[in-house]
């Protein structure tokens, strides 16, 4: 659509606005990071096992057993809870989202105003800065030498150099300059979503504890319902009673769902993001939670984590031959020609002024391929950057040792020159003299670093800066391994995997990378079964952040880097890493151990089940008779388990955790059932008396679990067991009748129940060390 002529001075006016709004011509809204209310209640009840519990339930009702619809109360109970939950987490994380959205900068009735970016219309005039994200299609109207990396959209990482009349992309960063673009497409019309792409550029991925999960939901979908059929098939053939044949079956077919463990999954992560929200970071996707629980390395740049960022002009060394003031001068004229305001910049406008009626007539904006920024002013060609890129190898050996020394003393060293020409590279490039910035030492960065050193975590430093200058700050910080420094500009660009692959495994802080080596370093520490994070705040980090397992950016920065991360950092405090790491592995953590208390259930339940097609028996349990065990021995321990502190690293096996503790205590289940159920006829037991008795061992051996899954063990946990130890016999020999379970005060009936409830813990314990660790643990799960 060709663009309408409008002032790039002045832009449109609030009529023009409004009637572009009247008109459709406005941007979409962004895409939200939480599904609506309507969509969590959709979600949590209209699930496969619900309708499984709901059919069982009508069938059910034609019995006349009312009593045996309590297993309904629960799934609704669960369900309601976890919606809830899931709610107040999203109203929190929605408050969070608003503080942290992406704005867009426009010229509007001559003024410039920041507006959401579905606020942009049609020939709106939208300022670019480096760092920014283009947000819609647009073309350029000026220029103060734009490059743009449109990387998101082509895979081409190379930045492209935009002029006047030049298009720019939605969803392309710009790595270098300042422009004014005027739009040309919003919403469905731009080039981003054209291409069916994510103007975000968000990373997809599963979380492997609910893909694990999901698996398993799977494998029950296609036993659950033609076990149950055969189940009820056969005990109508054998017995002809319907009402046993359905109470018996629903039981059987209830207890092979893992009522609530995806529930607990996705609420538990929910709840999670909410906590992080509210001590000031915001989670931009559920699953980065657990990508960040099981992080081992974490890869940090200088500024902002282990420095504040806030940089001040700390000395200025001239070259022979010009002084101080020419120097500080001359870096002042290409910040101001330049409009720069990165802290940088405001470290040398406030160490001195520049001539405001200088005359400006060519520029060349700081990239971080070029690591240098230059203007020519007043005729003269200044440039100011990294003295190995301005100068390689040119500068006179005292000049080299000055730069050395002040490296090392942890200062960052800037070259102010002349030159006859700014290109790449510099013509004739002479020196004026150094300018050394330094930048403070976050108070908190040793014992934040010393954290992740006791959580077994990894820390290494990926820097644009001199490596000198990294290592001493880094030393400074008490880094580990901060004694071991390279400089990246001295690899080859490209460099082979293997190459990457020997460097992070020799050195631990990296100075003078470009951004794509930044990538190619995480892909590094990948290759070598790492988990990495990585931390960043430029546009330079982009690539590095997308690679990464677990991306961190500093709200403070870019929105290049902001808009792509997983997590961002409100305040942009890389101390709050320490509450995001162990909110991670303690959500995680727990949904491991409790997830083995839910599958306990559904392994014997498929055993008994397929088991009891063959036996001339009916199938020994009720659903009345198990839902209170169930609540007792899973769901109330689950519950507070949940909520533990537990900050161990969390190691990816999750289903070998979850089958050494649950398919152990199933087989007891199994054994135990299969002696009552002989016993029954031996004895001439009554049904309801073996039901009783089976229900009670499922109870005792759930306890069991508890006792494995709860350590290490404190008072809270010694009283919850106690307390459910309690209420289980409260069940059994108090209400009773409630519950549909026999009379267990018969001292012939104790003289079988309590030696088989006392054998329970040996005989647990023993199948665990010779199944669990010795056969179950060897298996490869994935």
């Amino acid at each position: 659509m060709a663009a309408h002529k409008i002032s790039p001075d002045q832009g449109l006016s609030t009529k023009q606005v409004q009637e572009r709004f009247e008109n459709g011509q406005h941007n979409l809204p962004l895409k939200p990071l939480t599904r609506s209310i309507g969509q969590i209640i959709q979600v949590n009840t209209f699930t496969l096992f619900n309708l499984v519990n709901v059919v069982l339930g009508a069938l059910i009702i034609t019995t006349g057993s009312y009593k045996n619809l309590l297993f309904l109360g629960v799934a609704i109970i669960n369900t309601a809870i976890g919606t809830i939950q899931e709610i107040q987490a999203k109203r929190q994380i929605d408050k969070m989202s608003i503080l942290a959205a992406a704005h867009a900068t426009v010229i509007r009735d001559g003024h410039q105003q920041k507006i959401d970016l579905e606020q942009l219309v049609m020939d709106d005039m939208v300022i670019l800065k480096r760092g920014d994200q283009i947000p819609v299609d647009g073309t350029v109207v000026a220029t103060n030498g734009l490059e743009s990396d449109e990387s998101p959209l082509t895979g081409e990482s190379r930045p492209i150099t935009k002029k006047v009349g030049d298009p720019l992309l939605s969803g392309a960063f710009v790595v270098s300059g300042q422009a004014t673009m005027q739009v040309t497409a919003v919403g469905k019309d731009t080039f981003a979503a054209k291409l069916s792409l994510e103007a975000k550029a968000e990373k997809t991925r599963q979380s492997q504890l609910l893909a694990t999960i999901n698996r398993i939901i799977r494998v029950l979908t296609y036993v659950l319902i033609p076990i149950g059929v055969i189940l009820f098939s056969v005990s109508m053939i054998r017995r002809g009673n319907y009402n046993r044949a359905i109470l018996t079956t629903s039981a059987a077919m209830i207890g092979m769902i893992p009522e609530g463990l995806v529930l607990l999954t996705n609420v538990a992560l929910a709840v999670s993001a909410r906590n992080l929200a509210v001590k000031r970071v915001l989670v931009r996707a559920l699953p980065a939670i657990e990508a960040l629980a099981r992080v081992d390395t974490i890869c940090l740049d200088k500024t902002g984590t282990i420095t504040s960022g806030k940089l001040k002009v700390a000395n200025t060394l001239p070259a022979t031959g010009h002084t101080a003031e020419e120097v500080t001068s001359a870096a002042a004229a290409i910040v101001y020609a330049l409009n720069d305001d990165n802290e940088t910049a405001l470290a040398i406008k406030a160490a001195t002024d520049a001539d405001a009626n200088q005359q400006i007539t060519q520029t060349m904006p700081f990239s971080s391929a070029r690591k240098w920024s230059g203007a020519v002013v007043d005729g003269r060609a200044l440039f100011m950057g990294a003295p190995q890129f301005t100068f390689g190898e040119q500068l006179p050996a005292d000049i080299a040792t000055q730069i050395k020394q002040a490296a090392s003393n942890g200062y960052r060293v800037l070259a102010v020159g002349t030159a006859k020409t700014l290109a790449q590279p510099l013509v004739n490039p002479e020196l004026l003299g150094l300018i050394l910035i330094t930048d403070e030492l976050r108070p908190t960065a040793i014992n934040t670093f010393d954290f992740f050193k006791s959580q077994g975590v990894a820390l290494k430093v990926i820097s644009g800066d001199d490596p000198i200058t990294v290592a001493n700050i880094a030393k400074q910080a008490r880094l580990e391994g901060a004694d071991r420094s390279v400089d990246m500009s001295k690899v080859a660009a490209d460099a082979t995997d293997a190459d990457f692959q020997a460097l992070v495994k020799q050195y631990n802080v990296f100075g003078r990378v470009t951004p794509d080596q930044k990538k190619q370093l995480i892909m590094a520490y990948q290759a070598l079964g790492h988990t990495v994070a990585m931390t960043g705040d430029g546009v330079n980090d982009v690539l590095a952040l997308r690679q990464s397992d677990c991306s961190i950016a500093m709200a403070s920065g870019a929105d290049a880097a902001s808009s792509i991360a997983d997590f961002v950092l409100l305040d942009s405090n890389f101390d709050a890493m320490t509450g995001v790491l162990n909110e991670g592995r303690r959500v995680i953590n727990n949904i491991e151990s409790v997830a083995s208390m839910y599958l306990v259930k559904t392994i014997y339940s498929v055993i008994l089940a397929t088991i009891f097609v063959f036996l001339p028996l009916d199938y020994p349990i009720v659903p009345i008779n198990i839902t209170p065990v169930s609540a007792i021995g899973v769901a109330i321990p689950s519950f507070f388990l949940t909520l533990e502190p537990n900050f161990e690293r969390v190691t990816g096996q999750f289903m070998q955790k979850v089958m050494t503790v649950a398919a152990p205590a199933a087989i007891s289940v199994v054994i135990y059932t299969l002696l009552l159920t002989w016993l029954e006829s031996f004895l001439n037991l009554s049904f309801d008396t073996t039901s009783t008795m089976v229900a009670m061992l499922i109870g005792t051996i759930s306890l069991n679990v508890l006792l494995v899954v709860a350590r290490p063990f404190n008072r809270l946990k010694v009283g919850l067991l106690a307390s459910l130890s309690v209420a289980l016999f409260l069940v059994f020999f108090v209400f009773n009748h409630v519950f549909s379970l026999a009379n267990l005060w018969h001292w012939q009936l104790a003289l079988i129940y309590l030696p088989l409830m006392a054998s329970t813990v040996p005989f647990y314990l023993f199948i665990q060390e010779f199944l669990g660790r010795r056969v179950l643990s060897k298996i490869n799960w994935h």
